[in-house]
């Protein structure tokens, strides 16, 4: 297969590395820190990894996640760079982590030393498996011969396009992160009240509502992708969860989006929530990712 360039992303679009590596995607991994001990962002290479991730959140460990620096990307789109042709990176969301500026200072640094080359960086504004949905797209395009620049700009284009609308039934992650205060987090858990979720236009997690119990959540979550989702019931596109120690709510999610959506019978996939997500998100939390309307600005 001929292609026009390389295709690279970080490891927060929360695929297993296997399938990235299947589909000739290089991956820039984050790390995290635990008691002083440095994590990589481990993909499901490991297949221990992630259940002793979650052990130590259930332990009351409290994970200290950081930007990748500009060394890290300069040294990682160098050796993209070498082996010849354009890049195209697209990077975690600014909304959520600083990385992405440092991505796009490498990359300036890098342009008098490859010239002939180009090295264009995205900010995706897109998060987790959302992230990866719209690297997996652009993927396609790569592989049936969209020049970079033409890739950019689809990408540009449509990246505020890629909605992620969530929900959570275990409030602890959020609370030990100071996303929630203490009394929230405990009025939450008392009542079995789950915030609704999503990525506004910045790339940002935005809690806009609240209902009591999954089944309502689950409910809930399919009533806003059909309000947003392009051609409404008859959604046909990609459509992805994904979850964080709680598989089961992930299948009865996709069980209601199956029957909601008709065309998506059989297409639905569903991931794991990674180390680097789950160290803000924590357990309980369940995620659907699909094309839609422009995610709308939030205060």
């Amino acid at each position: 297969m001929s292609r026009n360039f390389t295709l690279s992303c970080c490891s927060t679009v929360d695929v297993p590395y296997h399938y990235l590596e299947s589909r000739s995607i290089p991956v820039l991994f984050y790390t995290y820190v635990v008691d002083d001990v440095t994590y990589v962002d481990d993909m499901g290479r490991d297949p221990q990894a992630l259940p002793h991730f979650y052990e130590m959140l259930a332990a009351g460990k409290l994970p200290q996640t950081s930007q990748v620096n500009v060394a890290e990307y300069m040294a990682f789109f160098e050796e993209l760079l070498k082996q010849g042709g354009d890049v195209l990176h697209l990077g975690f969301t600014s909304g959520q982590s600083g990385s992405i500026h440092n991505a796009f200072l490498a990359a300036e640094m890098l342009k008098e030393k490859y010239p002939e080359q180009k090295l264009l960086v995205v900010d995706t504004l897109c998060s987790s498996s959302g992230y990866g949905m719209l690297v997996d797209t652009v993927a396609d395009m790569r592989d049936t011969g969209a020049t970079v620049e033409e890739a950019y700009q689809w990408t540009m284009d449509n990246r505020n396009k890629v909605h992620h609308q969530f929900f959570s039934t275990d409030m602890t992650q959020f609370r030990r992160t100071g996303r929630v205060s203490g009394a929230t987090a405990a009025i939450a858990t008392v009542l079995n009240i789950c915030p609704i979720m999503r990525l506004d236009s910045k790339g940002a997690i935005k809690a806009y509502d609240k209902v009591r119990g999954k089944h309502k959540a689950i409910e809930v979550t399919a009533d806003t992708m059909e309000q947003h989702a392009q051609g409404g019931r008859d959604y046909d596109q990609r459509c992805w969860i994904c979850h964080s120690q709680c598989l089961d709510l992930a299948k009865q999610l996709a069980e209601q989006l199956e029957q909601r959506f008709p065309h998506l019978k059989g297409q639905i996939r569903i991931f794991d929530i990674g180390t680097i997500i789950g160290s803000h998100a924590g357990p309980g939390t369940v995620a659907v990712f699909f094309y839609g309307d422009e995610r709308p600005e939030m205060a």
